[in-house]
């Protein structure tokens, strides 16, 4: 019930976030509904069956991508002081964020089984009604169970992603630091010892300007001068290109069994397959670990205040911004590759269950990109706000914005179209 007011009470661009995710996962269920029509009516072929069903994977896994994104940008579901003392700490914060996806994803699922049993026909009264019934199996009884946990796979999924990525993660260790802390709550005895000593430590390496270790309980500040240190996951998602780029070489000369592709294209050898799937992670991987690295570039030598609150921004963003940038990148990736095979294909180059789930697929990764740059926008509104009351022009931050946006897209677009030409190359003729 709180969820459900949170959600009526939430801000109108939070509404239509929301609205997005019931979307893309109305799109998947209604992809998994198809999947199941046609295992109905084409009993004599389960090894197709069992085929289309795995591609629905791809747009449950978007729609659960998209659900996550939107988790975090809900302000609702963030701690904040005095929540605690009534019953709403972090871990109630984070069932609560999951409820809230669970409903939307739940709104989505009901949506696409009425307009499934519409299209095939068993919901009459309609316009369109039993239009796409030669398509959607009309005539053969659906199994009512199976529907159901198919379009319970959506909601379930994103729900326990939402908690366990929104999960507070410093609650067991705060227990154990205060239990080790006296009675008369200043760290008396042996734990005690040590957090007044780092305390000391600390306070000695500010006055004397140097930079001492202390203790392992102290929490030592940042200093606001140094860089942002960089993700650690570039060299890690090279790789993983790399190997996938050496996997599809491997695989394209192989003359095993092939896995046919969504729109009746030719299939391709399961290496070639992998292949492209070490890609796409790799990309993703990559993705926080360029951004840093574009942040770093462009403050690299006599940078101005532009160029310099560009660069900070931007490295401070990389992780935020650059994990769901990757994703996109991968998305676009794979897409001109399909399309490099449709086009050598004989067959017609899309039907409308694969251009649904290709659709489902970009539009999910633009919403969550969408939704990081929004939420990290949402962040930057109080230092923003002091520059604005230090005298700094609004056109420095309107400049530092379009900077920023360049840089990304100079960094990422040849990386994509890079990456989309080698893993077509082994597949041309």
């Amino acid at each position: 019930m709180l969820a459900l007011r949170l959600a009526r009470g939430s801000h109108p661009f939070l509404l239509l976030l929301r609205l997005l995710v019931a979307a893309a996962s109305a799109g998947a269920g209604f992809l998994l509904l198809c999947a199941l029509a046609y295992a109905v009516a084409h009993p004599d072929r389960p090894s197709a069956s069992v085929l289309r069903l795995a591609w629905c994977a791809l747009p449950m896994a978007a729609a659960v991508h998209l659900a996550l994104a939107v988790a975090r940008t809900d302000p609702s579901t963030r701690p904040r002081p005095g929540l605690s003392s009534i019953g709403l700490g972090p871990a109630r914060l984070a069932v609560i964020a999951a409820a809230s996806t669970a409903v939307a994803c739940t709104l989505g699922s009901a949506l696409a089984l009425l307009f499934f049993l519409h299209l095939r026909g068993d919901l009459t009264g309609l316009p369109f009604d039993g239009d796409a019934a030669d398509l959607l199996g009309g005539g053969q009884p659906l199994p009512l169970p199976a529907a159901l946990t198919l379009l319970a796979l959506v909601p379930v999924i994103a729900s326990a992603a939402v908690a366990l990525t929104l999960r507070p993660t410093g609650l067991l260790w705060s227990r154990r630091t205060r239990r080790g802390k006296g009675r008369d709550g200043t760290g008396a005895g042996p734990a005690g010892t040590h957090a007044l000593g780092a305390n000391a430590v600390g306070t000695g390496a500010l006055r004397t300007g140097a930079v001492h270790a202390a203790a392992p309980g102290a929490s030592t500040a940042r200093d606001p001068f140094d860089p942002v240190p960089a993700p650690a996951g570039l060299p890690w998602g090279v790789a993983l290109m790399a190997a996938g780029l050496a996997l599809e070489l491997y695989g394209a000369r192989g003359t095993g069994d092939t896995v046919p592709l969504p729109g009746g294209v030719p299939g391709s050898p399961v290496p070639v397959l992998a292949g492209w799937a070490l890609t796409a992670l790799g990309l993703a991987v990559v993705g926080p670990g360029l951004a840093h690295l574009c942040g770093r570039l462009l403050q690299a030598y006599r940078p101005g205040a532009t160029r310099l609150l560009a660069g900070r921004g931007l490295m401070a963003e990389a992780r935020r911004i650059g994990r769901p940038l990757g994703v996109l990148c991968a998305v676009v990736a794979a897409g001109l590759t399909a399309n490099t095979l449709y086009a050598q294909a004989d067959t017609r180059p899309f039907g409308p269950l694969s251009g649904l789930g290709a659709t489902v697929v970009l539009a999910c990764a633009a919403a969550a990109l969408f939704t990081a740059v929004a939420e990290a926008r949402q962040r930057r509104v109080g230092t923003a706000a002091a520059l604005l009351r230090l005298g700094a022009p609004a056109a420095v931050l309107r400049s530092a914005a379009l900077l920023r946006s360049v840089v990304l897209l100079a960094g990422f677009a040849p990386l994509t179209w890079l990456v989309a030409a080698l893993t077509a190359l082994p597949l041309r003729p």
